[in-house]
């Protein structure tokens, strides 16, 4: 697969699905492009959800480039967008695998090909435990990897596989975890005691690494942020030791993982460190890069480049994900309300007016007239804080940056590819 091509099997565009002109007919998604649909000459119904496609490219580029530079691995988080036709842009440009969350992106990851998949999470219970042991049956070359943080849950998962017989043991990390945390282990003793039972399960279970999740820790580069950081990795680094020393690992190499889309280059500087007995692949697991935002990932960016000042000879990331809306009303002089909400943008903070265009006015979205910021957001509505003489009038588009992307993609089933002059090349699906 190419990036951005669609599957033959993927719904064609319908008048059903958000953002998309009325069709007389369903629209198959390698069809779009040839429509020549541009936002400049209102062809979009809006709100609509747009990818920058210039941007995409220049963001896996750019961490293709950065991995070489520290000779870790990424298996990008694909909750992320959990559009395929971004996963294959993510593996073209040297992911080892894609990451999930769930036995139904487990799903989604086997259906659309890819041979190795990464759930950063514990499989539990017994429907999502069978229907990805069910799927890995039906798919003997993928290469599966999830979490344990619990006994119960490792004699479950052991028992599952003697049920349902995979054709091959099941590769699991013992997670660590930190007080206050979400999952893992809460001491190195408690987690190597749990490697000690996964080893035990031969035949059915492998010991295929180490993992933890430092995202959740609030990303200010405090020095008391960072030394919870170092902490966590520290423990991890002891434990993958711990479990060297006593031979309980499968498999010709150990994975040590951690690396949401904030601390990164600080997990692949302590990981790699580890030094142990056999080869150990540092995985990353950091999904927000590839569309990055105009916000929270500006800000752990930014820190990430005042921890190390060399990075910018990696050239930088761009916000690759928009959302666009007509104006709608100025009812007060310094108002204006646009029409879309909550139920099309994230809104862990609020978005960011980037981009104007006005039909007759403009050929191409020109920068947002000074001095608007949002209030907040409705449903479906967005208040807009503005100048007393800003030009924006009912019927003008603005083009918004968002924060978290992954907030933003699991509200939309379909996002629009665009140019730099925002004519449409291209539609994704999504599958959350």
């Amino acid at each position: 697969m190419t990036p951005f091509s669609p599957r033959p099997w993927e719904a064609p565009l319908t008048a059903l699905d958000k953002g998309i002109p009325l069709l007389a007919a369903p629209l198959p998604l390698d069809r779009v492009a040839a429509q020549g649909w541009s936002l400049a000459a209102e062809d979009l119904p809006l709100p609509a959800a747009l990818l920058r496609s210039s941007a995409l490219e220049n963001n896996s580029a750019w961490m293709r480039r950065y991995l070489d530079r520290t000779g870790a691995s990424i298996a990008p988080h694909g909750k992320t967008s959990m559009a395929p036709a971004l996963f294959d842009l993510q593996m073209r440009d040297g992911a080892w695998a894609i990451t999930v969350s769930t036995p139904q992106h487990v799903a989604v990851a086997l259906a659309c090909g890819y041979d190795r998949i990464f759930m950063a999470n514990q499989l539990v219970g017994r429907r999502g435990i069978a229907d990805v042991l069910s799927g890995l049956k039906a798919h003997p070359e993928a290469d599966f990897f999830c979490l344990v943080d619990d006994p119960a849950n490792v004699r479950a998962l052991a028992q599952a596989v003697r049920d349902i017989q995979p054709g091959r043991p099941l590769k699991v990390l013992v997670e660590l975890g930190y007080d206050g945390g979400r999952t893992g282990c809460r001491s190195v003793v408690q987690a190597l005691d749990l490697a000690r039972l996964v080893h035990a399960q031969t035949g059915m279970l492998e010991l295929a690494g180490i993992e933890g999740f430092e995202g959740l820790l609030k990303n200010d580069g405090t020095p008391e942020v960072l030394a919870q950081v170092e902490q966590l990795l520290s423990g991890m680094v002891d434990l993958a030791r711990m479990a060297d020393a006593e031979d309980l690992y499968s498999g010709p190499e150990v994975l040590l993982s951690a690396g949401g889309s904030s601390y990164y280059d600080i997990v692949a500087a302590r990981l790699s460190a580890a030094n142990l007995s056999r080869p150990a692949r540092v995985l990353i697991r950091s999904g927000c890069y590839i569309t990055h935002d105009s916000h929270m990932y500006v800000r752990a960016r930014n820190a990430l480049a005042r921890r190390d000042p060399d990075l910018a000879s990696t050239g930088d990331l761009q916000p690759a994900l928009e959302v666009w809306a007509l104006v709608q009303s100025r009812p007060e002089p310094g108002k204006a309300i646009v029409a879309f909400g909550k139920r099309d943008s994230s809104h862990d903070d609020m978005p960011i007016p980037l981009k104007w265009l006005r039909p007759g006015l403009h050929d191409q979205p020109v920068p947002a007239p000074p001095g608007a910021r949002v209030d907040r957001l409705n449903d479906q509505h967005c208040h807009l804080i503005i100048p007393p003489d800003s030009p924006l009038q009912v019927g003008d588009m603005l083009g918004f940056g968002i924060s978290h992307p992954c907030l933003t993609f699991d509200k939309w089933r379909v996002l629009l590819l665009v140019d730099d002059a925002y004519r449409v090349t291209g539609a994704i699906r999504t599958y959350f």
